[in-house]
């Protein structure tokens, strides 16, 4: 496949950090293995993305000064990006064709469902990414097809679907869990799976060995083509430079982060990130805060808005040999270190394929979305971990949050969790590759746009 040049792939991405990591990352791919590669984002995002070998190219949103921050709603964001987006991408596939590389396929995010008309009105291949697990996927699919029908009754548990683990309430999406709450989200993820089989093909971030009952319930019944985990490769045991995403839109302190785990002795520091979209409530922020002290392990908490909800007593206490607060790193980083032995995390798709790749146990406190599922899936499929047990008002208590750190690393469990962590890991670098499931999907994928573009230049 390398050196193949005459193909050019153009990928779109939803501006947000969970969405701009793994389609940079194919992008990137697609560089790699000698593909013509443009990744296309908004105005507003697009000075943050730095990722040598592609073109980055922005289309406008209709809020080029500050993005998602200007619009009164979710709604009318989407409303803008579907109008003014659809002009704009339309336009920079214009101006492609007019060059050598025109382009040959579009990789969308499946956020942006509107692409897909752009890229039948102009004539070009099209490519839905998920950015979800196929498993929470699979729900959306089952709800599409009225296999699964909502609102769910107290007599629709426990919750039993084809290549999934048995389900209750706690286990779900909260876009399934609360269709009336959020149904705006539920819409538009409707509206994704609406059109799934019009595409050419359809990408999700994640791998065949990773969810093996659902790729075979699933089997001829979706078009999907597993492709993850979309990480830089140096940390999937491939020997190059390729250590970041190259996309970040907050300021980060890894540098000061990775000095001050190489202070500590190997498997001692526990790291607790919720992501960069998790609103964390300020009760569940002091009870975390407090259970860390508790358990006198060092560590080290990523939290964007520690000066407002942080305790004022618990950052006064705060010194170099108890923790850091820093409001955002480089994760891979991070947990690729050897002082990391535990990781408490919210459960968003792309830090559940960074903790599992990179073998760290882990701990969840998952929040909204598609969290909860993963969290399920994390506990009592994968057994990588444990799920911390919320009390009554949806908060994990501080003690229950002591609990659950120590027997992720030294409970009766733990021996488990470590050694099924390690074999994901070893896997995670076995399916990309040569050979390996989501490499052979890939060049699959480059074989078939091939034969596509030499079709159509015979006609």
């Amino acid at each position: 496949m390398e050196g193949e040049t005459s193909r050019h792939v153009m990928v779109l991405t939803y501006p947000a950090q969970g969405h701009i990591n793994p389609l940079l990352q194919f992008t990137k791919l697609m560089a790699l293995k000698g593909i013509k590669a443009t990744f296309a984002t908004t105005r507003y995002t697009a000075s943050a993305i730095q990722a040598p070998g592609i073109t980055i190219e922005p289309i406008s949103d209709g809020f080029d000064e500050g993005g998602f921050k200007q619009a009164s709603s979710l709604q009318a964001y989407l409303n803008s990006f579907k109008v003014i987006g659809s002009k704009s991408l339309t336009e920079l596939i214009q101006k492609f064709s007019n060059s050598c590389y025109p382009v040959d396929c579009l990789v969308y995010d499946s956020l942006l469902p509107w692409a897909l008309d752009v890229a039948k009105e102009m004539g070009v291949c099209k490519a839905a990414f998920l950015t979800n697990s196929a498993s929470v996927c699979s729900l959306y699919w089952y709800l599409h097809h009225d296999l699964l029908s909502l609102p769910l009754t107290p007599n629709s548990f426990p919750l039993v679907l084809p290549g999934l683990p048995d389900l209750q309430p706690s286990d779900l999406p909260s876009f399934i869990a609360h269709p009336l709450e959020f149904s705006g989200y539920l819409g538009s993820i409707m509206e994704q799976f609406s059109t799934l089989e019009e595409n050419d093909w359809v990408f999700i971030n994640t791998f065949a060995e990773l969810e093996t009952e659902i790729e075979k319930a699933m089997s001829e019944k979706w078009p999907l083509m597993m492709v993850g985990p979309m990480l830089p490769s140096a940390y999937l045991g491939q020997q190059m430079e390729d250590r970041e995403y190259g996309g970040s839109l907050w300021n980060q302190a890894t540098e000061n982060c990775l000095r001050w785990l190489d202070t500590k002795p190997s498997n001692s520091v526990i790291y607790i990130s919720f992501g960069s979209m998790a609103e964390v409530p300020g009760k569940q922020v002091e009870e975390i805060a407090w259970g860390l002290k508790n358990l006198e392990s060092p560590f080290l908490w990523v939290f964007r808005e520690s000066d407002t909800k942080l305790p004022p007593e618990f950052l006064s206490s705060l010194n170099d040999e108890i923790g850091v607060v820093v409001s955002w790193c480089n994760q891979l980083e991070v947990l690729a270190h050897p002082a990391i032995c535990c990781f408490i995390t919210h459960c968003g798709w792309n830090s559940m394929l960074e903790g599992l790749s990179l073998g760290v146990p882990m701990l969840a406190i998952p929040q909204w979305s598609d969290q909860p599922m993963n969290a399920k899936m994390m506990e009592d499929v994968w057994k990588v971990g444990v799920r911390a047990k919320k009390g009554s008002e949806g908060i994990v208590s501080r003690e229950e949050i002591e609990r659950s750190v120590r027997e992720v690393i030294a409970g009766l469990s733990s021996e488990e969790i470590k050694k099924n962590s390690c074999s994901w890991c070893k896997q995670a670098a076995r399916t990309v590759s040569k050979g390996g499931s989501s490499e052979s999907n890939i060049d699959k994928f480059l074989q078939t746009l091939q034969k596509k573009k030499a079709a159509q230049s015979y006609k």
